[in-house]
């Protein structure tokens, strides 16, 4: 007698985690958008390059901050900020909107950051005016690494942009009315109207601000 041969049962994938994706999105937007406009701000108050002048016969070592050379990076990480909680005070195509400018604002630091990395203009200014004329050239001019500090942060901000783009329609708004799936919440039932003839119930509803005549008027 041949024994039974069991059938192989079919091979069923798991159904993708939609939630998990879509708060893992919104966190690493957050943090990316964050992250990305501290190291913006940071680098702007730091030197991006020095150089040296001659001024009355002696030697002068001029430097150049990130805010010297170029505002515009400080300027839209400040925006990008804003931008990026409108991104959840939103909904439909506005959030759409939002999202493009904060890739926007991302794509415009790292420009700007590669722009001023070799940018000498700040440091012949003040050269110039240590030396009282309209124009002086600087020289021994050495950059640092602040510039790619700012570029970085562009990255991320363009990273959290990107990931808005993508995932944006899917995320909650900032909105009471709605829960984590954007779904909306439903409405809290109206409390009864106290019996007028049970007088610790009118004392309770005027406890709460409310008029226990209002229905009886009605």
């Amino acid at each position: 007698m041949s024994a039974a041969v069991p059938h192989p049962r079919p091979h069923v994938e798991p159904a993708p985690r939609t939630g998990g994706g879509r708060r893992r999105s919104v966190g690493v937007a957050l943090l990316s958008g964050a992250a990305g406009a501290a190291l913006v701000l940071l680098s702007g108050g730091r030197t991006w390059a020095e150089g040296t002048t001659t001024a009355a016969r002696s030697v002068i070592t001029k430097q150049a901050s990130g805010q010297d050379v170029t505002g515009l990076p400080g300027g839209l990480a400040i925006a990008a900020l804003a931008t990026l909680v409108a991104v959840f005070a939103v909904r439909g195509v506005w959030r759409t909107v939002v999202a493009e400018a904060l890739a926007v604002c991302g794509a415009g630091i790292v420009a700007a950051a590669v722009t001023g990395a070799t940018d000498t203009a700040a440091l012949d200014e003040k050269a110039a005016k240590a030396n009282g004329l309209t124009s002086a050239a600087i020289e021994n001019v050495t950059h640092t690494a602040w510039p790619w500090v700012a570029l970085a942060g562009g990255v991320l901000i363009l990273i959290a942009g990107l990931l808005a783009l993508r995932h944006g329609r899917h995320w909650p708004a900032m909105s009471s009315r709605y829960e984590r799936d954007g779904t909306p919440r439903p409405r809290r039932a109206r409390a009864a109207a106290p019996d007028p003839d049970r007088p610790e119930e009118l004392w309770k509803a005027l406890d709460r601000g409310e008029d226990p005549t209002g229905d009886a008027r009605r």
